[in-house]
């Protein structure tokens, strides 16, 4: 039987990404989570460690934990969370740094669809991103280099709705709106340009597709 996670392996496990499920940690702690099954590295640099299938059960359901080895060294702090701008936030950081972050988030992203699939396929969106509506297709709109939307002013916006599996984009550039609905698309997600009923304004439902 296999045995469980350290304490500090959880730690480092519940420490992850909400997002994309990206590990900080030592080199030892992720190379033993990667041992166990429950991250992986990706390929291409900087090369981040995110969590797996059964890394991400684990974070959901992570049962009682084993006493810490007095060997191995604490997770380390995180310097925060990574969160996809959904439009409107103030004081958003931006940047080089930024980019990185958010291209690096994606790539995890894909490797989870990847790895979530019995085809390996990347195409479409995986269970994280249907229950993590909005902050699935900012993440999408954010790493193909759309604008979201200040505290005020032009760009993207996207909103949860009352209908089930779907996020609303709203962006006052029609032009705008129409490339939105199409990163959306080509992200693996259907998309349908509305009309608001009362001020007519255009607006773009979105739902990740499952074939």
């Amino acid at each position: 039987m296999t045995r469980p996670p350290t304490a500090a392996q959880r730690r480092i496990v519940d420490a992850a990404d909400p997002v994309t499920g990206r590990l900080k940690g030592t080199e030892a702690q992720l190379a033993a989570l990667v041992k166990r099954g429950l991250a992986f590295r990706h390929p291409r640099p900087p090369r981040d460690h995110f969590l797996t299938p059964a890394g991400h059960r684990l974070r959901e359901d992570p049962g009682p934990p084993e006493p810490a080895d007095r060997a191995e060294a604490p997770a380390p702090a995180t310097s925060g969370v990574f969160a996809a701008r959904i439009g409107g936030e103030e004081g958003a950081e931006e940047g080089p740094a930024r980019l990185r972050e958010v291209h690096s988030a994606w790539q995890g992203l894909l490797e989870l669809r990847r790895m979530t699939r019995p085809d390996g396929a990347t195409g479409l969106p995986c269970g994280w991103e249907r229950t993590h509506l909005v902050q699935a297709a900012a993440l999408a709109l954010e790493a193909a280099g759309h604008r979201p939307a200040r505290a005020e002013g032009g760009g993207y916006r996207i909103r949860a709705t009352p209908q089930p599996e779907a996020v609303a984009v709203h962006e006052p550039d029609p032009a705008a709106l129409r490339a939105c609905a199409a990163t959306l698309e080509k992200a693996g997600w259907q998309t349908g340009e509305h009309a608001q009923p009362r001020t007519g304004v255009r607006y773009v439902l979105a739902s990740p597709r499952r074939t």
